[in-house]
């Protein structure tokens, strides 16, 4: 069966998307919280990344209130009927320096960051 892609974006749902660059955590940690929040809806993600106690909740509860005011403002979308479609972590450049150490040696520091995109999309009322 052959789909028409122009037939597929009238019948696709509008989704909010949101992406933050260079945010200065590690990977691992982001991944964390959003794997708790990946398929829920809105208020419940806002209720959950509240009361998480990481320190990677407040970029992505900061993200997520940005997608849904894209989606509310931008695209007519009510925040009630959102949920977050997609949410995913990956890595962005590393920021590397050298710390003196003993005998004139230099170590290595590492400062990872990480690149986060949250798509938020209306529910379908069926």
């Amino acid at each position: 069966m052959i789909k028409n892609k122009n037939l597929d974006k009238l019948d696709s749902d509008k989704e909010a998307k949101v992406l933050a660059q260079h945010i200065r955590m590690s990977v691992l940690k982001a991944r964390r919280v959003i794997d708790q929040i990946r398929g829920r809806s809105y208020e419940e993600t806002l209720m959950i990344l509240e009361l998480m106690p990481y320190r990677a909740s407040y970029p992505i509860l900061k993200l997520v209130y940005s997608a849904a005011a894209n989606a509310s403002n931008n695209m007519g979308l009510n925040e009630a009927d959102l949920f977050i479609s997609k949410a995913e972590v990956n890595g962005g450049a590393i920021m590397k320096k050298l710390r003196p150490r003993a005998r004139g040696r230099s170590y290595m520091i590492k400062k990872t960051t990480c690149h986060i995109k949250i798509v938020l999309k209306e529910k379908s009322k069926i």
